[in-house]
């Protein structure tokens, strides 16, 4: 499935004086801005604009038309490269774009298909098996569900789906998972030790 490029970003962590093991003069340095994007969770370094500052959670347009805030992309990045800060925040700005989001992720629900003849999409959402998979698509095929807590209310004994979706969108992100069901690919292990 083609994925969106990503046209927002939430601000993750802002470092005006760019990394602290950047060993180059101050003149030489960038500010440098840690980002996750809307649309697919691609974390990103960001370089803002000439006296742009950014705070955490701050949205940030990154798409083809004119940037305000944001003068290049710098790539994608692994979790591994993030700031402890980054990481601090990487947790709740999921659970916050999840929620946002949430017609999103109950169609994901109404709509995942299995995988093989013995595996469903759904299975591989952390605490669903097969019972909860097969209670969810009994009952979407009498009504789609509407929202999380219809979610919830219908199927027995059924995870909080935002808590499930942030796992596994964490899983995907830390390059756990074989099938990316939310995450884009994030960067090969070659990139990952090449920053540092």
């Amino acid at each position: 499935m083609e994925r969106k490029k990503e046209e927002e970003a939430v601000v993750l962590d802002f470092l005006p004086h760019g990394y602290p093991f950047d060993k180059r003069p101050m003149h030489l340095k960038k500010p440098i801005v840690q980002a996750i994007g809307k649309e697919n969770f691609t974390l990103l370094e960001l370089v803002p604009r000439k006296g742009v500052f950014l705070q955490p959670y701050e949205e940030v347009y990154i798409g083809e038309a004119k940037r305000d805030k944001i003068h290049h992309i710098n790539g994608k990045i692994p979790v591994d490269n993030l700031t402890q800060t980054a990481k601090s925040e990487l947790k709740h700005v999921i659970q916050d774009l999840v929620k946002k989001h949430e017609a999103r992720f109950v169609e994901f629900f109404n709509k995942a298909q299995p995988i093989s003849t013995r595996m469903h999409v759904l299975e591989l959402l952390p605490g669903v098996g097969k019972k909860h998979m097969e209670e969810i698509v009994n009952e979407r095929r009498t009504e789609p569900f509407k929202d999380f807590a219809d979610i919830r209310k219908r199927v027995k004994l059924m995870p909080d789906p935002v808590t499930t979706i942030v796992r596994r969108i964490l899983s995907e992100l830390e390059g756990k998972e074989k099938h990316l069901l939310f995450v884009d690919r994030p960067p090969a292990r070659e990139e990952r030790t090449k920053k540092n």
